[in-house]
């Protein structure tokens, strides 16, 4: 007799067909190959945020009675908002039991996950940052997620995509620490051009004045 099949992951089935269809903006999510109650996210930086070209994995892990009860959310990637491995406090977690509603479904956690993250209200689990500061962590973010198995295992396309821009970006880096070896360069070589120029001046003065004394020499001899 074939096990029966818990509503948890009969809803969760749902839900990710849901999410095929219509995705969450700036957020895509893939459940564990073996095991439905852990869905890993990546969020994408909107461009208007500090967050910007940064990319942060995530965590959800859901009760076995889901969607009677609410997930955990983690944060895997650092990004300046929330901790990392941490259990975080929303109102769509299970920190909040008691706001959940049973409706929800794991396209409106990643929206409301997204919107908390644009935010800079205090929760447990949030940290203060400088928009300076997550612009950095937003640029790192892209190394960070590449040495990640789970997020290299479920999201290869994304994976190749930052590899890419990882390497735009070390060929734009190499470029500008060439750049200015050259112009130090440049200053030499002129001084080089000018010495020999001045030389080459003195020389054919020196020789046409070598020959004016040559021919009155020989014009006095006559």
């Amino acid at each position: 007799m074939a096990p029966k099949t818990s509503s948890a992951t009969l809803r969760l089935k749902q839900d990710y067909i849901r999410l095929k269809n219509d995705p969450v903006p700036y957020v895509i999510a893939e459940p564990n190959p073996s095991n439905i109650l852990e869905w890993y996210y990546v969020v994408s930086g909107p461009d208007d945020s500090p967050y910007a070209g940064g990319y942060y994995l995530g965590r959800l892990v859901f009760p076995r009675d889901f969607p009677f009860k609410p997930p955990s959310i983690y944060m895997i990637t650092p990004n300046g908002r929330f901790k990392t491995n941490t259990r975080l406090c929303l109102s769509i977690s299970d920190y909040h039991p008691d706001t959940w509603n049973p409706a929800w479904s794991v396209s409106t956690i990643l929206t409301g996950l997204l919107s908390f993250m644009l935010e800079n209200s205090p929760t447990m689990g949030s940290i203060e940052m400088t928009d300076y500061e997550r612009r950095q962590l937003a640029a790192q973010s892209l190394e960070s997620n590449v040495r990640d198995e789970n997020f290299c295992e479920l999201f290869p396309e994304l994976t190749m995509t930052i590899q890419n821009e990882i390497e735009k970006r070390n060929l734009a880096r190499a470029n500008e620490e060439q750049s200015p070896n050259m112009d130090s360069s440049q200053p030499e070589n002129n001084i080089l051009h000018s010495v020999v120029y001045n030389s080459v001046v003195v020389v054919g003065f020196a020789l046409f004045i070598y020959l004016v004394r040559y021919v009155l020499y020989n014009m006095n001899i006559e």
